[in-house]
């Protein structure tokens, strides 16, 4: 095995299908398991998350910083406490990559704010062009603007092609959130 990677990349998790979250989590497992410092910065969530009770045991390791309020934004239109919690989101952001110890930043449903204009695109796109060259960022979300398709070094799309919901199973605890 090589050493640590020298140079971060940028990878999206988009689509309709379930998962994109879990990868992301799955990959902050890894990298905490490789001695890396993972901050994770949740736009438009907010709430009981059962991956925040175990998130909250690999402290000081992950950081978790979570801007949104109860309701989906998907349920009505965006309001304006919706666009200033997603101004906060991104100053966090900024701020971890500043932090030269935190080696991966997941911004989790990013695309999302994006896709409702909570953020101004060019000013995302200025700061992927512009991270460190030793932090790995990690895009959740469905809607991945196509801009960000492109500069991404890796993009996987989770497709859905059944779901329990579908056939009336509610989202369950510990398996859904």
């Amino acid at each position: 095995m090589g050493e640590v990677f020298p140079e971060g990349l940028i990878q999206v998790y988009t689509g309709k299908g379930k998962g994109k979250t879990t990868a992301a989590l799955g990959l902050t497992l890894r990298a905490v398991g490789a001695g890396l410092k993972v901050a994770i910065i949740q736009f438009l969530k907010s709430g009981k998350y059962s991956e925040l009770n175990a998130l909250s045991k690999l402290s000081p390791m992950v950081t978790v910083d979570s801007f949104g309020r109860e309701d989906f934004i998907y349920n009505s239109k965006p309001l304006a406490e919706d666009y200033e919690l997603a101004r906060e989101a991104f100053k966090v952001a900024q701020r971890k990559e500043r932090d030269k110890t935190v080696k991966v930043i997941i911004l989790d449903e990013l695309n999302v704010a994006l896709y409702y204009k909570l953020l101004d695109l060019n000013l995302v796109l200025d700061f992927l062009h512009n991270k460190r060259k030793d932090v790995e960022i990690v895009i959740t979300g469905r809607y991945a603007p196509p801009e960000i398709v492109k500069i991404a070094h890796l993009v996987t799309e989770m497709i859905e092609i059944k779901h329990p919901y579908h056939s009336g199973v509610i989202a369950r605890k510990g398996i859904e959130y």
